[in-house]
């Protein structure tokens, strides 16, 4: 392990980062997981917290375990509560802009991501030489089957309304190079993962078990995991308007057969014609001005998407940044 990594290496080291929110007790137990982990196989690296905004206090000594290999552990204080996939968008664009380093792995604070894949992921992108983003992908899934009953919808949407799946999730590494072209992407600030990939950066997989929670309870809930589900849809919003533009023309399309087959047979035919005949060319008249206007909103909502100027995390990362803070060895804290 230590052979692949120097074969890339430039003094720089490889950030961890973990972006969380009250999870103190599971990062504790995360960081000491980590450090054994990175010790057995020689591996220094650096943590970078991004505390999402957090509510409850950090308890005492409980960022600072005893560490081996983990050389130091700072944090990213944010002004307020933004969202998990916003929170690694501001982590991103800080590292980038502030810390020079090899690569940056990221990772959830509750211990789902293994730590002994951190490892993998290392591994693997040393073996790319640091010119491909390296994801996780989930082999077997710990949550409920309720959840995973909601999750196999998820993907099936996902992939008829954009046309292809989605399969990796937060855990992944990316090498400096990419980082510097990922902040300039503005749907970073959405979804992570969707965002890699429509920013078709070069990006390979490897298999990974999910963990356990290390401590505590998930702070997702059903409405989160919609909302994270829609997010990932969201940022192929122009993919996925043209999608339903095209549906709803064919629509106009089946109720114009339909209205002209029904007058047809009406007005140039004997054949007996239900009493509902012209109720049903009512219906299906209103159902055509309705597919027009739902058609000429996509129209308009894409081209509005293409003109807009949205978030860019490069450059608008610093109004949610609050301050930073290295934790010394001492147990002190440096705020800049």
């Amino acid at each position: 392990m230590r052979e692949i990594l120097s074969k890339n290496s430039n003094n720089n080291p490889i950030i961890i980062m973990i972006p969380v929110f009250n999870d103190w007790q599971s990062l504790e137990m995360l960081l000491i997981c980590l450090d054994q982990v990175l010790d057995a196989q020689k591996v220094e690296t650096e943590i970078l917290v991004v505390d999402d905004g957090s509510n409850i206090s950090i308890p005492n000594n409980c960022i600072l375990p005893e560490l081996k290999n983990i050389r130091q552990v700072n944090m990213l204080k944010l002004r307020r509560n933004i969202g998990h996939q916003r929170a690694i968008a501001i982590g991103l664009a800080y590292i980038e802009e502030n810390i020079p380093c090899q690569a940056v792995v990221v990772m959830d604070g509750d211990g789902e991501d293994e730590p002994s894949d951190v490892v993998r992921l290392i591994e693997e992108c040393a073996k790319e030489e640091y010119k491909k983003v390296v994801f996780a992908k989930r082999t077997k899934r710990s949550e409920s089957w309720l959840f995973k009953i909601f999750y196999f919808f998820y993907k099936s949407l996902y992939k008829s309304l954009i046309g292809q799946e989605i399969s990796v999730g937060n855990f992944s590494i990316i090498p400096y190079k990419i980082l510097r072209r990922l902040v300039a992407v503005s749907e970073l600030w959405n979804h992570y993962a969707a965002a890699v990939l429509k920013a078709r950066v070069p990006y390979i997989q490897i298999p990974s078990k999910r963990g356990r929670r290390l401590a505590g309870q998930s702070k997702m809930n059903f409405v989160s995991l919609v909302i994270h589900g829609l997010s990932a849809i969201s940022v192929y919003g122009d993919i996925v308007g043209v999608r339903l533009l095209v549906a709803t023309c064919f629509l106009i399309v089946f109720t114009l057969i339909g209205i002209v087959v029904i007058l047809s047979i009406r007005l140039a035919t004997n054949l007996a014609i239900p009493g509902w005949a012209s109720s049903m060319v009512s219906v299906l008249f209103v159902i055509f001005i309705q597919a027009i206007m739902v058609s000429m909103f996509f129209i308009f909502t894409i081209l509005n998407g293409r003109n807009y100027s949205s978030f860019i995390p490069q450059r608008d990362y610093h109004h949610f940044v609050l301050e930073f803070q290295k934790f010394l060895p001492n147990d002190s804290i440096a705020k800049e």
